[in-house]
């Protein structure tokens, strides 16, 4: 096939540092084919709808070739389409129709581990220990007697042992399923490979990459045992982003980081890569970013927070002395394919929603990078009563928690299930939606100025246009407020914008910050203030 070397978008060269970025998971999105599985040309038909939502990016799940052991991220070929989502040339027609409608695409990059189905394992199988086939993986001859016991302690992040033995004795790591099978990054055919991977995306005009596991390539010399772990009745994965663990950033990493930097530069229009990094410190996560390594690397404890004016306070402001630091954006996330929505995380049901309305404003206030998880924009909760049978995740087999609930199918339109994620006639979905998301459809919810789409879709409008929101140079101001009242205010081009959040038990009067913008609910006046009521928020401006 003959690649056409799309145009990338010619704005800002540096776009990312105060980009809205909306992820979709493709499988859940749009399904143009029938089949209850969303696909490339369900998406490119929904471009319109993102474009209007105001975001200025979408970043796409694996759509590779796969046998779907773990959604796409257990990857068989990594230059092609997987032919549930498509192919190619309908990639092709995304990039296109997305660049011109105003929108970059950042793809996932799977660069940890590969499907046990990929040719270069099923090469490992077919060959013997100590082999040029096996030296691309991690085998490792066993402990005990007769070699029977892993090689180590190291557990997968899903539960259970991350070593599988092979007939022959040996053992191969898979620090997630065992049909994932962890690549040798110390291996030069390796990273060989996945620079010429990134090439072949950014030839077909990708302005990015989600970097998946960013921290977990290199593995410590030596593989040595955590010493932690089913002895104590705790799993390692309790670790994650506390201790520095064997198999996770290290610092070798980094040199992978400084190899690909140079390949990003040289194409046109800005390309970027951002970390799905975990690391024990604000310090070493930093270490991912900067002019010789990544753009960006996702801040979870924003995400992790707790719904408490302290907890914020203390993670936004932590984030901010970081950036500073490293001279790079912040990145600010609510909810992923991975995390049980943040609806339900701050309480479910009309509490739940209304602290997730106010966290959006939160959030879409701050400077750097925002990333919407689909279906945030429609208020769409967790859905927690999935029949067993029907869930996908590998996690889920393994010890119980399943990431299913998030990744239902979103609503579109009407009063039955799947709600136009199908067309016409088809019924089909392949995990099922509640009935009360009839209530929660873009088309429901389109054109009511209250809904949960009205209000991203005005907050993202308004942090577009308005001058300091739009500028990452705006920084924030903290205002000295009651307890429970968060409020900082950015300030550029004459204009003075500031977020209002009430986390308190009582409503707040607002007096001094100018007239509001948005809220997150109806607010009254209040002599000579605005009444905000508990766990809401609202921008106001003031030139």
């Amino acid at each position: 096939m003959t690649v056409h070397h799309p145009t990338p978008l010619t704005s800002e060269h540096d776009w990312w540092r105060s980009a809205a970025i909306y992820q979709v998971y493709l499988r859940s999105f749009a399904d143009a084919s029938g089949d209850g599985i969303g696909d490339l040309a369900g998406l490119r038909q929904r471009l319109p709808y993102l474009r209007d939502l105001g975001v200025d990016a979408l970043w796409l799940t694996p759509f590779y070739p796969s046998p779907m052991i773990d959604g796409g991220y257990d990857v068989a070929d990594y230059r092609d389409v997987d032919p549930m989502f498509g192919s190619l040339t309908e990639f092709d027609e995304v990039i296109v129709d997305a660049h011109a409608l105003g929108l970059r695409v950042i793809v996932d990059l799977v660069p940890n581990h590969t499907s046990s189905a990929h040719p270069w394992f099923q090469a490992a199988l077919a060959a013997a220990p100590g082999s040029p086939e096996r030296a691309r993986y991690l085998f490792a001859a066993g402990r005990g007697a007769e070699g029977e016991l892993p090689p180590n302690d190291w557990e997968s992040i899903f539960g259970g042992p991350a070593w599988t033995r092979l007939p022959d004795g040996q053992w191969y790591l898979h620090l997630f399923d065992s049909a994932q099978p962890d690549l040798n990054w110390r291996n030069p055919e390796v990273r060989a490979e996945f620079e010429d991977v990134l090439r072949f995306w950014l030839d077909r005009g990708v302005d990015g990459f989600r970097i998946d596991v960013a921290h977990g390539m290199i593995k410590a010399e030596g593989l040595p045992d955590v010493g932690f772990g089913q002895q104590t009745g705790q799993r390692q994965v309790e670790l994650l982003g506390k201790n520095r663990l064997p198999y996770f950033d290290q610092d070798e990493v980094h040199d992978i980081y400084r190899a690909w930097r140079p390949i990003l530069d040289s194409y046109p229009g800005g390309r970027m890569a951002v970390a799905e990094a975990w690391a024990e410190t604000p310090q070493r996560l930093a270490r991912y970013i900067g002019p010789d390594e990544l753009h960006q690397a996702f801040s979870f404890d924003f995400l992790d927070a707790q719904w408490s004016a302290d907890s914020f306070r203390k993670v936004i402001d932590s984030a901010l002395a970081e950036s500073t630091v490293i001279n790079a954006p912040t990145t600010w996330v609510l909810s992923n394919h991975d995390k049980q929505r943040h609806v339900t995380r701050y309480g479910d049901g009309p509490a739940g929603l209304r602290r997730a309305r106010a966290a959006a404003l939160l959030m879409l206030a701050l400077p750097g990078c925002a990333y919407i998880y689909q279906g945030e924009e429609l208020g769409l909760p967790e859905v927690l009563d999935l029949p067993d049978e029907l869930r996908q995740d590998p996690q889920y087999l393994r010890t119980g928690e399943s990431r299913d609930g998030c990744r239902v199918p979103i609503p579109w339109s009407g009063e039955l299930a799947p709600y136009g994620f199908s067309p016409a006639g088809s019924t089909l979905s392949w995990l099922p939606a509640p009935t009360t998301w009839r209530e929660l459809s873009v088309a429901a919810q389109t054109g009511v100025p209250s809904s949960t789409l009205e209000l991203y879709r005005t907050a993202l409008r308004i942090r577009r246009a308005n001058p300091a929101l739009s500028t990452t140079a705006a920084e924030i101001v903290w205002q000295e407020t009651r307890p429970g009242l968060l409020a900082f205010t950015r300030t550029a081009g004459g204009t003075a914008l500031t977020c209002v959040v009430n986390i308190s038990d009582e409503p707040a009067v607002i007096t001094e910050y100018g007239e509001p913008l948005v809220a997150s609910v109806a607010l009254t006046r209040e002599g000579s203030g605005y009444l905000l009521p508990v766990d809401a928020a609202a921008w106001f401006e003031r030139r």
